[in-house]
């Protein structure tokens, strides 16, 4: 998240297409049968989805039975279709897509919750601090046009009259942002502060999840047929990932390293890749996985979920989250 209507639809780094051949697949395979399934990511190969490479490399899917392919996304490779197509068995999606999707007819449900917090942020420079909604007032945000509901529900959950900010149409890109076009960016905490950092310009995030934005990200969702069907597979496939991301959160730097040996063409950058590996790790751990295991949330969480989403326009049950499977590999 990965949002589309940013990320997805304005943020462009090279598509890499996954292959046998990347670093660290030589392992021993086991000699019996094994289920091929795929994993559709939300976006391009990068060290976003370090945990899920860690896994692959590692041989745990493989262990548990599984043969998965990591499926990249991008502008044109949008979630949702392959999984309920079934060419995917699980894609990695957020509550605000499913729910869309969902509204639609789509049969989907949230098995786990990678971020923990939203990564959307305005970022500022410190002459000129963001520092909490109530700075925006006075000041020009560049953003993206389709992405004028997120702002409206931060607005609305702090009080803050929208009317104040000046809204400037922005291609996703920190330049207007250091060219004075602008004083604050809406984007995600894991690239534009990134790209502004190894340009050497210090920038300061106001996390929104911090001031009641709750959107859970970087979610996995899974059709209701396949957790009737498949529910093997799906406990087989969390448990890769819940271990993988364990891995990666002990040593984010090895897992950038692992990230452009298994895509190296890419176009990643390896410090770039380290430190949004970084950055990554705040929004994906908490005490609430620290207790419960990775991917958990509450009814608490999912309370405010609902109410976020409600400002986005989206209304959602509690039944959209089925936590079952987590349960069971984390043995609940």
């Amino acid at each position: 998240m990965q949002p589309r209507i940013s990320r997805r639809t304005l943020l462009g780094t090279g598509a890499a297409t996954f292959g046998a051949g990347a670093a660290g697949l030589l392992r021993p395979r086991p000699a019996h049968a094994q289920t091929a399934v795929s994993l559709q990511l939300s976006w391009l190969h990068s060290a976003q989805f370090a945990g899920s490479y860690i896994a692959l490399d590692r041989g745990w899917w493989f262990e548990r039975g599984l043969e998965v392919s990591l499926l990249p996304g991008g502008p044109n490779a949008p979630v949702e279709p392959p999984v309920v197509a079934g060419s995917a068995l699980v894609g990695i999606s957020a509550a605000d897509y499913t729910a869309a999707a969902v509204e639609q007819g789509a049969p989907f449900r949230i098995l786990g919750v990678a971020m923990q917090k939203n990564p959307f942020v305005i970022a500022s420079l410190p002459a000129n601090p963001v520092n909490e909604p109530a700075d925006l007032v006075g000041k020009r945000i560049g953003m993206a046009l389709a992405n004028t509901p997120v702002l409206q529900a931060l607005c609305a959950l702090n009080g803050v009259d929208i009317d104040g900010i000046e809204v400037v149409p922005t291609q996703y890109s920190a330049q207007p942002l250091l060219a004075g076009e602008v004083d604050c960016l809406l984007c995600w905490e894991t690239d534009l502060p990134v790209a502004m950092a190894m340009q050497g310009v210090e920038s300061l995030t106001m996390l929104m999840a911090d001031f009641g934005y709750s959107v859970h990200s970087q979610t996995y969702i899974a059709t209701d047929d396949s957790l009737a069907n498949r529910r093997d597979a799906l406990v087989a496939l969390m448990a890769g990932e819940v271990r993988g991301w364990a891995a990666y959160r002990e040593d984010t730097d090895a897992a950038a390293e692992l990230t452009l040996a298994m895509h190296p063409d890419a176009g990643l950058d390896l410090e770039t890749q380290k430190l949004q590996a970084a950055r990554q790790v705040p929004l994906m751990f908490s005490d609430l996985t620290d207790a419960n295991g990775f991917g958990w949330w509450t009814d608490d969480t999912v309370a405010a979920n609902i109410e976020t989403l409600g400002l986005l326009g989206r209304t959602v049950t509690p039944d959209l989250w089925d936590r079952s499977i987590l349960e069971e590999v984390h043995g609940a």
